[in-house]
C-alpha cells in the first residue's frame, strides 16, 4: 500500500482548492465593484453631473450671463438714448459713461457705435467710424439687422490691441422703437477660458458650450471633446454628431457615448440668456477610477490569501505526509523502524554494499522466554524492558548501522562496512550486557537473555536470502539452550 499521495492527486487538490478560493473570492470581488460601478454610474448619471450643469449654470450666470445684463441695462438706459436723440453734441459724456461702466461692472471694454453718424464711441474715445466695406465692421451691421435683440461674438477688440475679446452687441432703440446704435462690453476670450478651465479643474470634468446649430462657441484652453476647436460643428465629432436631432427638443438631458470602447457620461442644459447648450463630460475611468483601483486591491489581496492557503496547506500537507510515513514506517512502542521502514532502509544498505564491495552482516536477535516474562509480570513490564533494550541497542552501534524492531520480542541490526570479527564482537558484546542488565519495574529488578543468529551479506544474496540465513542461525542458538550468538555455516566462527 502507496504512504504518499499520488503527484496528480496532491496537484489536483491544490487544482481544486485554487478554483474554490480563488473563484470565491473573484467571484465576490467582481460582483461588488459591478454592483458599485452600477451604482455609481446611475449617480453620476442622474446626480453628479446634473449638479454640477446647475453649478456651473450659477457660475455663467454670475459670470457670462452678468455682462449680457450689463448690455441690455445699457441699450435701455435713457441716458444713452437721450444723449443720442439730442444729437452727440459731448461725445465726453458718452466716453465718461463708457468709463464709468466699465469701472463700475469691471467689463474690459464697454462701447456704443451710433447708427446716425457710424462713429464707434469707446472708454479712451471715439475709436472709429465703421464702414459697411470693412470686414472687420461687419459685426455691427450684422448685428443691425438681426432681429435677435443681441448676440455673443467673439471679435478682436481694436480699442485693445486686437486682442480676442468675447462681445455682447445689444441693439438700442430710441422711445420710438426706431434703431438707433449698438451698444454692449467684451469679456476677454483669454479670461473666459480661464473661466472654463477653472470650471474644469474645481469640478474635474471637461466642460464647453454649444448654440443652438451645434457650433461650439466656448472651450477650455485644451479644447473641447475630442480636442475640437471653438467653430466647430458637432457634427464633424462623430461620437456627438448624434446628439444634434436631440438639442432643440429636449433642451436638457443625459446622454451617454463610446470613444475608442472608453465611456463618456454628458450632461446638456440649455442656457435660454445666451440661447446655448451647457455641456458637462464626465470621463467614466475618471469616475470609476477608485472602484476599480478598489478591485484590484482586492484581487491582490485574493491572490495574496490564496497563495498564503496554498502555502499553509501545502506544509500542513506535507508534514501530514511525513507523519503519516514515520508512523507506517517506526515503531511506536520502541521508536525503532518497524519491519516496513527496516526494508527501506536494509534496501538501500545491500545495494551499497555491492556497489563498494564492503561487508555487511545480518544480526537477528530474539529475546529468551520473553512471554513467560509477561505471563509473570503483565505485558506492561514486557513493554518497558522492550523498550530499555531498544535503547541499549541504539547505545551500542555506529550511526551508520540498521536496527529496527523486526516484531514481538524480535530484533534485527544491520552492520556496515563491519568485518566478521568486529560483527562477532559486537553480537557477543550485546549478549553480555542484556545478561547482565536489570530492568527496573514496579519495585522489581527484571533480567533477559537474547539468542542472537550473525551472517553476513555474499555476492548474490537478496534481502531475503540474507535474512533467511540469520534468522536459521537464531533457531539454531534457540536450539542450542538460549543465551547465545550463533554465526551461519558460512561465514567465520
Amino acid at each position: 500500500m502507496p504512504l504518499r499521495l499520488p503527484k496528480a492527486t496532491q496537484i489536483s487538490l491544490l487544482l481544486l482548492l485554487v478554483l474554490l478560493l480563488g473563484g470565491g473570492f473573484a467571484s465576490t470581488s467582481l460582483v461588488s465593484y459591478y454592483t458599485s460601478r452600477e451604482a455609481l454610474r446611475n449617480n453620476i448619471i442622474n446626480s453628479e453631473l446634473p449638479l454640477t450643469s446647475d453649478t456651473v449654470y450659477s457660475e455663467i450666470q454670475k459670470d457670462l450671463v452678468r455682462p449680457v445684463l450689463i448690455s441690455s441695462m445699457m441699450a435701455r438706459d435713457t441716458f444713452v438714448r437721450d444723449w443720442v436723440v439730442a444729437g452727440e453734441q459731448d461725445p465726453a459724456q458718452m466716453t465718461r459713461y463708457l468709463q464709468e461702466i466699465m469701472s463700475n461692472y469691471g467689463a474690459f471694454t464697454a462701447f456704443f457705435v451710433s447708427d446716425n453718424t457710424r462713429l464707434y464711441y469707446q472708454a479712451k474715445g471715439i475709436l472709429k467710424q465703421v464702414n459697411e466695406n470693412s470686414a472687420r465692421d461687419q459685426w455691427y451691421f450684422h448685428t443691425r439687422s438681426m432681429q435677435a435683440p443681441y448676440e455673443i461674438n467673439v471679435d478682436v477688440d481694436m480699442a485693445n490691441a486686437d486682442r480676442l475679446t468675447f462681445f455682447i452687441n445689444y441693439k438700442v432703440f430710441d422711445y420710438n422703437d426706431n434703431f438707433i446704435g449698438v451698444t454692449g462690453v467684451g469679456l476677454a476670450v483669454d479670461a473666459v477660458v480661464k473661466l472654463i478651465d477653472d470650471y474644469q479643474k474645481r469640478y474635474q470634468r471637461s466642460v464647453f458650450f454649444v448654440d443652438s446649430s451645434g457650433q461650439i462657441t466656448l472651450t477650455g484652453a485644451a479644447g473641447g471633446p475630442m480636442g475640437a476647436k471653438v467653430g466647430q460643428q458637432l457634427r464633424d465629432v462623430a461620437p456627438l454628431a448624434g446628439l444634434l436631432s436631440q438639442l432643440p427638443k429636449p433642451q436638457s438631458g443625459s446622454f451617454e457615448y463610446q470613444v475608442q470602447d472608453n465611456g463618456h457620461f454628458l450632461n446638456v442644459r440649455y442656457i435660454p440668456e445666451l440661447n446655448w447648450y451647457l455641456f458637462v463630460d464626465q470621463h467614466e475611468s475618471l469616475a470609476l477610477g477608485n472602484i476599480r483601483q478598489t478591485l484590484y486591491l482586492n484581487l491582490l489581496i485574493c491572490l495574496l490569501v490564496t497563495v498564503i492557503v496554498l502555502a499553509s496547506v501545502g506544509i500542513v500537507m506535507r508534514r501530514y505526509q511525513q507523519r503519516i510515513e514515520a508512523l507506517a514506517t517506526t515503531d511506536v512502542l520502541t521508536e525503532l523502524p518497524n519491519r516496513r521502514g527496516f526494508n527501506i532502509l536494509a534496501g538501500q544498505a545491500l545495494q551499497e554494499a555491492k556497489r563498494s564491495q564492503s561487508p555487511l552482516h545480518a544480526l537477528l536477535i530474539d529475546l529468551d522466554h520473553f512471554k513467560q516474562l509477561n505471563d509473570t509480570y503483565g505485558h506492561l513490564a514486557g513493554d518497558e524492558v522492550l523498550r530499555a533494550f531498544a535503547r541499549q541497542l541504539k547505545s551500542s552501534l555506529r550511526q551508520a548501522d540498521i536496527v529496527c524492531r523486526w516484531g514481538g520480542e524480535e530484533f534485527i541490526l544491520l552492520l556496515k562496512d563491519t568485518d566478521s570479527a568486529t560483527a562477532q564482537q559486537l553480537a557477543e558484546k550485546i549478549r553480555l550486557q542484556t545478561e547482565q542488565n536489570r530492568y527496573p519495574f514496579a519495585g522489581v529488578n527484571l533480567q533477559v537473555t537474547t539468542s542472537l543468529g550473525l551472517t553476513e551479506l555474499r555476492t548474490d544474496d537478496s534481502l531475503d536470502s540474507l535474512l533467511g540465513r540469520a534468522d536459521k542461525a537464531l533457531y539454531r542458538a534457540k536450539e542450542s539452550g538460549r543465551n547465545r550468538l550463533c554465526v551461519d555455516a558460512g561465514a567465520s566462527a
